[in-house]
């Protein structure tokens, strides 16, 4: 059983709306499925979290309920019975596998995992009684995850005489500010934040929303105007969460990032208020002129209370999805983005295990001469046989791979597939050609990049000309130069190269004469404009040209993603005869590959 320790959670005085639970409900949750009753709204303004099977103290049957906030005139509560719970903390883990959801069976399986999990132990302020608090269990968002509440009792109260406004209650009130406060600002640091998400109700705050943000090209300004300037700029942020009304607390965590304990309300209203914040933020006193941008990650109250003392880190991670230059970006952290974290951190982890179990698979996707009807060559695509049942499509893995080192070995294992694969078909005499397999920018700045594509492909014998190494344009390269340089390296090694998706990236023309391409792949969102009712001018015209611009480059072009007989003889039309897409042929299997093209 996969367990995993969340976090240390606090719940102020709440509410909470329920009803019996139904055999019904109670199976949903145990399949890790959130349960379709009337009762579903926990997404909704003012609830702490989402519908989950309870059971209270003193009540004999589970329940499926909802907690809300208490006593507020914005809110429509439920019509049923309801409970005021007080507060309490909580601690929070999830679970991948099977568990009775019963009182008795989750109070023993937390209990045990109390004692021999040493995630659990550092909670060493918390001790777990079988008879005090509330076990709640809710549905996780991916396969039969569980995510389960169990209350405990706080011991030691590490945070209440840091929460204090009188520093002279110190003895040694200069090492209280350089423990607490910001020495260029004067502002509160993040060691004085901490205290405030683990312990709120100190402050009498029961909700509250979470924002981290930073000042885009902070750099230029440091480097441009001094440092002096720069440090002023910092000052006016301070002062601006100072007076800002809406703020209980901030700090200037390092550098340009600075977080905020916001109060809660609708989410539009919240974007509205931050926005204008930035706005008032965004001229330079130094040069009005000069236009200042933030960069910010908003985890409203519902999450912020699941997520306790990791708030910090969804902040950061939703902060850093804001990647547009020359405006303010707000990003708000969502349940899709809080799936794709908890998603990447496990399959990253699982990942050496998963290709020790060789559940990575290659299918190949044919590429078709349009004039001739024959195979000139396929491309190959990888898919992910997970823990050997689920085939998982790439988009829900590359991704989360391509954010460090781990899609290198992906893409190695593609290559090796690939190769196999050739030498069992030269082996049995059947008919070659090319295969395109994906080479990431990462692997593009491994120093020893040729020689170990080299000795992969070597190892089986294949014919160099057969493997055909694309990159994805699309992903943009910081250093053109040495891009080039590889792909020259490649292609005197007697491989070929190709472009893929070209057209949605950031390639310029002077670039494209520059790079050593054997193929422009031209991209579907290209192909999708044409042979359709409705035909635009300007996309023909536009798709024209770069066609005839590849092949007076001596670059051969093909489209991708053609899925009607209608786009392929438009393609033919504009003289791109190699096709790729449904219209042929979905990628397949090797196995299927070998029966219907070889």
């Amino acid at each position: 059983m996969y367990v995993n320790k969340l976090n240390q959670l606090f719940r102020p005085e709440r509410v909470l709306y329920y009803r019996e639970a139904s055999e019904e409900d109670i199976a949903l949750i145990g399949g890790g499925k959130k349960p379709g009753s009337a009762q579903a709204c926990g997404g909704c303004f003012g609830a702490y979290d989402q519908t989950g099977i309870f059971f209270l103290k003193g009540y004999d049957k589970p329940v499926t309920g909802v907690e809300y906030r208490m006593d507020d005139k914005r809110i429509r509560y439920p019509e049923t019975e309801h409970t005021v719970l007080g507060a309490a903390f909580f601690y929070s883990i999830e679970i991948d596998g099977e568990i009775e959801i019963s009182r008795e069976a989750i109070t023993k399986f937390f209990t045990e995992l109390g004692r021999d999990n040493e995630a659990v132990r550092l909670f060493t302020e918390l001790s777990v009684s079988e008879e005090s608090g509330i076990i709640g269990v809710f549905a996780g968002g991916m396969g039969r995850k569980l995510r389960i509440l169990y209350e405990g009792r706080v011991d030691v109260d590490r945070s209440e005489g840091i929460i204090m406004d009188d520093m002279e209650s110190l003895d040694r009130s200069l090492l209280y500010r350089m423990a607490f406060s910001d020495p260029i600002t004067g502002h509160h640091n993040w060691n004085h934040l901490v205290p405030f998400l683990e312990m709120p109700m100190h402050k009498g705050i029961r909700d509250y929303a979470f924002a981290h943000f930073d000042i885009k090209a902070f750099r230029v300004i440091n480097e441009f105007f001094g440092h002096n300037v720069a440090n002023s700029v910092l000052c006016r942020v301070v002062k601006a969460m100072e007076e800002a009304d809406f703020i209980y607390t901030s700090a200037r965590c390092h550098n340009d990032n600075f977080a905020m304990l916001i109060k809660d309300m609708p989410q539009e209203e919240m974007l509205e208020k931050l926005k204008a914040f930035f706005d008032g933020l965004s001229r330079l006193d130094e040069d009005p002129d000069y236009r200042i941008y933030y960069r910010c990650g908003l985890v409203p109250m519902q999450r912020s209370m699941l997520l306790g003392n990791r708030v910090a880190d969804a902040g950061k991670f939703a902060q850093a999805m804001g990647t547009k230059l020359g405006e303010t970006e707000i990003t708000v952290y969502t349940d899709e983005i809080h799936e794709d974290i908890m998603w990447s951190n496990y399959i990253k982890a699982y990942v050496d295990t998963a290709i020790a179990k060789d559940e990575f698979t290659v299918f190949l996707q044919p590429k078709i001469d349009a004039v001739s009807g024959k195979l000139v060559g396929s491309e190959a695509l990888i898919r992910w046989r997970y823990k050997g049942e689920e085939l998982l499509p790439p988009s829900r893995f590359i991704p989360f791979f391509e954010k460090d080192n781990t899609v290198g070995k992906i893409d190695d294992i593609v290559l090796k597939k690939v190769c196999e694969a050739l030498a069992e078909w030269k082996k049995e005499g059947r008919a070659l050609c090319p295969v395109s397999v994906n080479l990431s920018r990462k692997q593009l700045y491994d120093r020893t990049l040729t020689e170990d594509l080299l000795r992969i492909v070597d190892s089986y014998g294949t014919d160099h000309s057969l493997i055909d190494f694309e990159l994805t344009e699309s992903a943009g390269y910081e250093d053109a130069e040495h891009m080039i340089r590889v792909l020259n390296e490649l292609r005197e090694s007697g491989f070929e190269v190709s472009m893929d998706d070209f057209g949605t990236g950031y390639s310029s023309l002077s670039l494209l004469t520059e790079m050593p391409l054997d193929t422009l792949k031209i991209d579907k969102s290209f192909v999708d404009k044409i042979g359709i009712a409705g035909e635009e001018e300007n996309d023909i015209i536009v798709l024209k040209h770069i066609i005839t611009l590849a092949k007076e480059l001596g670059i051969r072009c093909l489209a991708e993603g053609a899925e009607s007989r209608e786009q392929v003889d438009r393609l033919v039309e504009l003289g791109c005869n190699i096709i790729q897409g449904y219209y042929y042929s979905r990628p397949i299997p090797i196995a299927e590959f070998e029966k219907k093209y070889l």
